[in-house]
């Protein structure tokens, strides 16, 4: 009889994670696929559509980075719970606003408002799961996860597609609502609630960089994750801007190859987490992933503008490998204690999400002086190299027990 509560649990932990996430991939597709129409929806043209474009996906971005931090600190003082509540009534609330904006600057709070929102949905609902499940099938959960959010790319690209941009965000408003209420029957982590009753600082964002270890550890996830965050943020988004100077003859449509990398990120994910399971590790997976991920990048700049559709297969094919975000977030969980899981869950992914401001802004002043293959080319082998080196510092995690606190 105390299995059946506990099994419900956990579903529903998996439900809340797994709808967050697809909110997450939602809204971050959506933005791509309406850029250019929404940017003309308020009269801007030409080679703002590009710059602007950028500048509002830092503003996002931004509001990633710092929404990170404050989720993660909450989520270990006051609950893994609290988080997924608080952060998307901070999203549904800046998109519903967002179907509204006539200007760049309303266009441009409601982006940061909206990624604030967002930052703690896949970390704090990842930490939940991990320490609901048992240690030898937490990556099961993650998979779901996965599974799930791959609706969120369909639904974006539906929408996105079948509906005017301003009506898109009002959808997407409208489904974070729906999940605000979804998640009344979410129940706390036994672990969290045990560090309770502890003496012990919880959630003390300052305690990540007062040990040289913890730091090193903590620097080295977020730079494991960066390649991906460098496909998505510059061969991804500006798609047409690089299929052009490849010398595409026709100029690839961002929306379709948002569509086919995300989706194949999502089926990289359920791979990537499957592996780790049938293998027993994390970081073999990630290194194999990567590996084909930098043969995938070549492939992107030295094939992909033979033609359309070889392009678009690179795409998918760079999507499918990054796929080690899902399993990148739960590394993080299992990384560190109970005391500061959320905090790092949470701001990890962000950190990486945040970064990519550095990315797209060496970008933007590369494509210049070097033109925008080079330029991207080059940031791409600095990216990926380091995250190998990176990934060589993290131990391995799979199986690992997480009940324990970090101490001062």
């Amino acid at each position: 009889m105390e299995l059946k509560p506990q099994r419900t649990i956990i579903i529903l932990a998996i439900i809340a994670a797994a709808l967050g996430f697809f909110v997450d991939a939602y809204d971050l597709l959506l933005y791509n696929i309406v850029r250019n129409e929404s940017l003309l929806g308020i009269g801007l043209s030409g080679e703002q559509l590009l710059s602007v474009g950028i500048d509002l996906l830092n503003a996002q971005l931004f509001g990633m980075l710092l929404g990170g931090i404050v989720w993660g600190i909450l989520g270990d003082i006051h609950g893994r719970r609290s988080v997924l509540f608080g952060s998307i009534i901070f999203y549904s609330i800046a998109t519903l606003i967002n179907g509204f904006a006539a200007s760049v600057p309303v266009y441009a709070v409601c982006r940061f408002i909206a990624g604030f929102g967002l930052a703690g949905e896949l970390g704090a609902g990842v930490t939940l799961v991990s320490e609901l499940m048992s240690k030898e099938n937490r990556g099961y959960g993650t998979m779901i996860v996965a599974a799930v959010g791959v609706l969120g790319v369909v639904a974006a690209s539906l929408i996105g597609n079948a509906f005017p941009w301003r009506t898109a965000y009002f959808i997407g408003g409208g489904l974070g609502l729906l999940l605000l209420l979804l998640r009344l029957g979410v129940h706390e982590s036994l672990m969290f609630e045990k560090s309770r009753a502890v003496s012990v600082s919880r959630g003390n964002f300052l305690l990540l960089f007062t040990s040289i270890n913890r730091f090193k550890k903590y620097a080295y996830l977020i730079l494991v994750a960066m390649p991906i965050w460098y496909a998505i943020g510059i061969l991804i988004t500006f798609s047409p801007e690089i299929g052009l100077a490849l010398g595409l003859s026709e100029v690839p449509k961002a929306g379709t190859a948002i569509l086919l990398y995300y989706l194949a990120l999502t089926f990289g994910d359920l791979t990537n987490g499957f592996l780790s399971q049938m293998f027993r590790s994390r970081k073999k997976i990630i290194a194999v992933f990567m590996l084909l991920t930098a043969v995938f990048y070549i492939g992107y700049f030295m094939v992909g503008g033979g033609s359309l559709f070889m392009f678009y297969c690179f795409c998918f094919l760079i999507g499918w490998s990054s796929g080690y975000w899902a399993v990148f977030v739960t590394v993080s969980a299992e990384q560190f204690g109970t005391n500061l899981r959320a905090t790092v869950a949470v701001t990890a992914p962000n950190f990486v999400r945040g970064l990519t401001v550095v990315l797209t802004m060496a970008f933007k002043i590369l494509k210049t002086p070097l033109g925008d293959v080079p330029s991207a080319a080059l940031i791409g082998a600095i990216t990926i190299l380091i995250a190998f080196v990176a990934l060589s510092q993290l131990e391995e995690t799979f199986g690992k027990d997480l009940d324990y606190f970090e101490q001062v």
